[in-house]
């Protein structure tokens, strides 16, 4: 291990206080997959916590899961949102199939809490979409349809992020957007999945195990079998796919921006353009960061006697 046992140690300290905001405790193999700036192996990073230096004096450890100490309770947590995330996945699918089918749809993702089995009972699902260029707010509309009908048959369901292909290199690049990142499970395109991941290799620098898509992809993936694109899609999209369709595009995005800028005030986290729609109101990323520093800036010194 090329780095002191203090660091090493902190650093699995701070991510299990990241993941706190949220009231999910982690596995040993989601501590290593999610570790904060070190490349630990997975073995350096079991023996760390089996080593018997973290748990109990900077740790707890319930149900094979660890937490922050006096935060126990997140165990029985986690059980309850695992299951409603897992009744809730098939309705992701299905209607992330129906998202993909729509006009200029290139990639469609879960992402938020479904994304690590940690909604809510009640929650939504929310999806990032990546479209064709020049088409992203028809493309939008289409989608929209989608959630209308969702919601006539009582799910919710939040598109809430769409980028063209030509806008994946993000310029948003903190610890929450690493995050947001390596947790989403793309269920359609996955070949501009990986293009999105390689084009934000400075996720590296805050998540260097966070390679490729999460576990839960598998579970996705039983369900996307045999996929195919609708021929009305293709109709569409030749019929759209013009200069007449992109100034159409383009007088949908000034009467939607128009219109989010009248009904909402404060955007600093979101951010529209011909390529990017982030409808993100509500400042959860300030406050996820917030919480998080205050969590992991508390006073730490080593433990006596520990190696250094």
């Amino acid at each position: 291990m090329n780095t002191s046992w203090f660091e090493a140690e902190q650093a699995i300290v701070n991510t299990v206080s990241y993941v706190d905001v949220f009231d999910y405790p982690l596995t040993p193999a989601e501590i290593h997959r999610y570790l904060i700036r070190l490349p630990l192996t997975s073995a350096e990073t079991h023996g760390l916590l089996d080593a018997g230096r973290l748990v109990p004096a900077r740790l707890s450890r319930r149900d094979g899961l660890y937490m922050l100490p006096g935060r126990e309770e997140v165990a029985e947590v986690r059980r309850q949102r695992r299951a409603a995330s897992q009744g809730l996945w098939p309705a992701a699918v299905a209607y992330g199939r129906h998202i993909a089918r729509m006009p200029f749809v290139r990639m469609v993702a879960v992402t938020g809490s479904l994304s690590v089995n940690n909604v809510m009972p009640g929650g939504d699902i929310d999806y990032l979409v990546i479209t064709a260029d020049d088409h992203l707010w028809v493309s939008r509309a289409f989608v929209l349809l989608v959630v209308r009908w969702a919601a006539r048959r009582g799910q919710e369901i939040c598109p809430n992020y769409f980028l063209s292909q030509r806008a994946l290199r993000l310029h948003d690049r903190n610890l929450y957007t690493a995050h947001e990142l390596a947790h989403m499970v793309p269920l359609y395109g996955r070949p501009i999945y990986d293009y999105l991941r390689r084009a934000n290799g400075w996720t590296a620098r805050y998540l260097p195990n966070a390679a490729g898509p999460p576990p839960v992809l598998a579970q996705a993936q039983d369900y996307l079998r045999g996929l195919a694109p609708s021929p009305a899609r293709a109709l569409v999209e030749a019929t759209l796919g013009t200069a007449t369709g992109r100034r159409l595009d383009r007088w949908e995005m000034t009467r939607k921006v128009r219109k989010f800028r009248r009904l909402y005030h404060g955007w600093q986290e979101s951010d529209f353009s011909a390529d990017t729609c982030k409808g993100h109101f509500n400042h959860h990323q300030q406050r996820v960061i917030t919480a998080y520093t205050q969590r992991a800036t508390a006073p730490i010194e080593p433990v006596a006697g520990q190696p250094q």
